[in-house]
């Protein structure tokens, strides 16, 4: 695991979207996991000036986003089907039809969710997934004790997730109780991985996710196992690492082959 600290919320968006335009610069038909809620929206806008500069096109690329609510209109602004669309398929210059979310309007939702993991393997897999991190440590909606094995599946959102996406809604009792969330399993099969923290909320789970035991409380830590996952986060985030600073050294000494611009 690759632990990047800088300055400021802004350079982490900008760090991070630099993994993925490298990415996206070798293989212009490259499948991104796509996430939402604003960690990773500095990821967004950076990778939107890459584009209008014609550095990269997302034209050929697909999109998978990692979850979605069930029961939420498809055209309810919050729902991550409208936030995808506006946030970053219509920003970034996807084709519409190649960018996938979860169906939390299914008739069948376990149907629906095993359908969502084969249209992965059938896409040849996600070769960068984007994430954030829940105080409580989830990834996706990956509530603390799930499974590392876990797939595509429908989940409860605990008490702490729906009060921090309240602020997204006009009170807590609109935020839906369930999810269907890409599982733990599902992220860990992802070719890279970049996930994004900022904030002093955020410095406890990002600590029990990099520097904790494997656990399944703490979701996050699940990255532990992954062989190509990237951590950037802003001071704050980082200030309850106890390696902090040796991973600013291995940071400022990476051989410059490594370094994306």
């Amino acid at each position: 695991m690759e632990i990047i600290i800088v300055a400021s919320p802004a350079e982490v968006g900008r760090v991070a979207a630099a993994k993925v335009a490298t990415v996206v610069a070798q293989n212009p038909s490259a499948v991104i996991g796509l996430a939402t809620g604003s960690s990773p929206q500095g990821i967004y806008v950076d990778l939107r000036r890459r584009v209008q500069a014609g550095e990269i096109t997302f034209a050929h690329a697909r999109g998978f986003a990692l979850d979605e609510y069930v029961g939420i209109p498809l055209e309810h602004p919050e729902s991550y089907a409208s936030v995808i669309a506006r946030d970053v398929v219509a920003p970034l210059g996807f084709e519409p039809t190649r960018v996938s979310v979860p169906d939390g309007r299914a008739v069948d939702l376990e149907s629906a969710a095993k359908d969502y993991d084969a249209a992965i393997r059938a896409a040849g897999g996600i070769d960068v997934q984007i994430l954030g991190i829940g105080a409580n440590g989830h990834i996706g909606f990956n509530e603390p004790t799930s499974s590392f094995a876990s797939r595509t599946r429908i989940k409860t959102l605990a008490p702490l997730t729906r009060q921090d996406n309240a602020r997204f809604f006009d009170s807590i009792e609109q935020v839906p109780m369930h999810c269907m969330t890409q599982g733990l399993g599902t992220i860990l099969e992802a070719r890279q991985v970049v996930l994004v923290a900022h904030g002093s909320a955020k410095a406890q789970a990002v600590a029990a996710a990099i520097e904790g035991p494997l656990s399944s409380f703490v979701p996050g830590s699940a990255l532990q196992l992954h062989e190509h996952a990237t951590v950037v986060l802003d001071e704050e985030a980082a200030a309850d690492l106890q390696l902090a600073d040796y991973y600013r050294y291995t940071y400022a000494n990476k051989p410059a082959w490594q370094v994306e611009h």
